[in-house]
């Protein structure tokens, strides 16, 4: 993310139906969210002004508040409008949109039946997650002590917030040892994810991927194995094993922030930055800033 401060910076957020001053846009510190975790949110990005997937980004978002047992007040139509709006309204060209959904300050305690459910969507301009140097030489992991959860022990099909406690600090940990991400197993000691992107490995011209049965499947991880399948590669989704990644080509991470990123090096395995990723990174580079659905803001 960005390091500038987030809470001291001009321009607007959509709050509760309404556009407020982004210094203004403030919670109480007894939100049931902030103690309890009972929130779900989106990250979308925007090229040239235009919003990539935004439908299926509110759609998703909506999913996640019925998982999470939320009563979301705003059609998906009226998401997509506030986004929209986010958008122009702080005269974003290159950027990254974050709807939240969250229970408010009514009700203390694990019970939150008289919560109100709140909104918000805020959106800054992020030319990229990674830096050109991680681009070009791929970016650099260790995997992590933590792991992802069983679907019998957490909502893992939503983007929930308490979902990325352990995302934060498997982070942490892989830059205190001057990495830049982690690579995060599941419950079952298989390959999973990253903290905020999808896995993928290239083998003899095929590429693998995790089946997303205790994570997200994300939206950017759908888009780019469909373009993959149309540039005539294999893609196979499986139980990935972590003593496979000795033996393969290439790997490379997906995501919203992330978009399509090589990985250079998971613990004490190192990786050339092969061709089926700089293809795919090109093309979804194109694919966002000329799909139809990026300038109609729909999926």
């Amino acid at each position: 993310m960005a390091t500038i401060p987030f809470d001291d910076r001009d321009g607007f957020i959509w709050f509760d139906g309404k556009m407020v001053p982004w210094r203004e846009a403030k919670v109480h510190v007894l939100t049931h969210a902030l103690h309890y975790g009972s929130g779900v949110f989106e990250g979308i990005r925007a090229y040239g002004g235009n919003i990539f997937k935004l439908r299926e980004h509110s759609l998703r978002l909506l999913d996640g508040c019925k998982i999470m047992d939320m009563k979301c007040p705003y059609t998906v139509e009226q998401i997509d409008k506030a986004c929209e709006e986010s958008v122009r309204l702080n005269k974003i060209t290159d950027g990254y949109i974050r709807p939240l959904i969250w229970r408010g300050a009514e009700q203390m305690g694990v019970t939150a039946q008289q919560s109100k459910i709140h909104c918000a969507v805020a959106a800054w301009e992020w030319p990229s997650y990674f830096s050109a140097e991680a681009h070009e030489k791929g970016i650099t992991l260790k995997t992590s002590r933590w792991r992802r959860p069983s679907p019998e022990n957490a909502p893992v099909h939503a983007k929930a917030v308490g979902l990325y406690m352990i995302c934060t600090l498997s982070k942490h940990e892989a830059e205190n040892a001057g990495l830049n991400d982690s690579l995060m197993l599941d419950y079952r000691g298989r390959v999973a994810e990253l903290t905020g992107a999808n896995f993928f490995m290239v083998k003899n011209g095929e590429i693998h991927t995790p089946t997303p049965d205790c994570f997200l499947d994300g939206i950017t991880r759908r888009t780019v194995m469909d373009l993959a399948r149309q540039h005539g590669i294999k893609v196979i989704e499986r139980a990935i094993m972590p003593e496979e990644l000795k033996t393969v080509d290439e790997c490379f991470a997906t995501g919203t922030a992330a978009e399509v990123t090589p990985i250079g090096k998971i613990d004490d395995i190192s990786y050339k930055v092969g061709p089926v990723s700089k293809m795919l990174r090109e093309e979804y580079g194109k694919l966002v800033r000329t799909a139809p659905q990026a300038k109609k803001g729909v999926a």
